[in-house]
């Protein structure tokens, strides 16, 4: 299994969570313009501008939230913990826990938490 997090699994098909984590990790943009015209005349026209993406990867590529979002929710505050890739799988989960715990994914442990469970 390659550690690249923008590669699917190998070996398999991918899951519907790979398939949802692979697109808020990179985002993913509908950008369509439709025109309806008859001889000539446009009659109807209409612009379709859709972005999914979590909040990291919008942060990343500088897209703003709409006008009178509030920030200071405890649920904002969760939601821009800086993450980091698990070294063994992939998987983006928080930098702090990583270090601390481990990977809830395939349960890679840091040397730091082999290192703090083995003091104890």
């Amino acid at each position: 299994m390659s550690n690249d997090p923008s590669t699917m699994r190998v070996g398999g098909p991918a899951t519907i969570a790979d398939i949802i984590d692979r697109v808020l990790d990179k985002g993913l943009v509908i950008n369509a313009d439709i025109a309806v015209s008859l001889a000539g005349v446009e009659l109807l026209s209409i612009r379709i501008r859709a972005v999914l993406a979590s909040l990291d990867a919008a942060a990343r590529y500088g897209l703003q939230l709409p006008a009178g979002s509030n920030l200071d929710t405890d649920a904002w505050r969760q939601a821009v913990v800086i993450k980091d890739d698990c070294p063994k799988c992939g998987k983006r989960s928080g930098r702090d826990d990583l270090l601390t715990t481990g990977c809830p994914w395939c349960g890679w442990v840091s040397a730091k938490a082999r290192q703090a469970l083995a003091a104890v």
